[in-house]
């Protein structure tokens, strides 16, 4: 797991582990970028499943509850699959302009 930070973005990258393992290395760092929007980079694993996004649904909501973004980044999945309460987008661009959207929406409050 290699983590980055753009300004209040922290990027997640995963490389080897599986899904699960992920999972509760983020929840156990998850005081270091508690305050930062999250991008999990899934991109250079082989193959994800539906099973494997759905693993992130409750980080992803609890993020949320706390007024930040929370995007999954892999273009191995179909976007019809995926349930609305998680962001899954394919390219890491798309989750920085899902980023910026969102935020513009809570400094309007809408």
């Amino acid at each position: 797991m290699i983590i980055d930070k753009e300004q209040n973005t922290s990027i997640i990258t995963q490389e080897k582990a599986t899904i699960v393992e992920l999972v509760k290395k983020i929840e156990a760092l998850y005081p270091k970028f508690k305050n930062d929007n999250i991008i999990v980079k899934l991109s250079s694993l082989g193959s994800i499943s539906l099973q494997d996004v759905i693993e992130f649904l409750r980080l992803s909501n609890n993020h949320r509850a706390a007024k930040l973004t929370f995007v999954v980044v892999t273009d191995k999945i179909s976007s019809t699959e995926i349930p609305e309460e998680i962001v899954v987008v394919p390219t890491v661009k798309e989750a920085f302009d899902i980023i910026e959207m969102e935020e513009m929406e809570r400094d309007l409050e809408l």
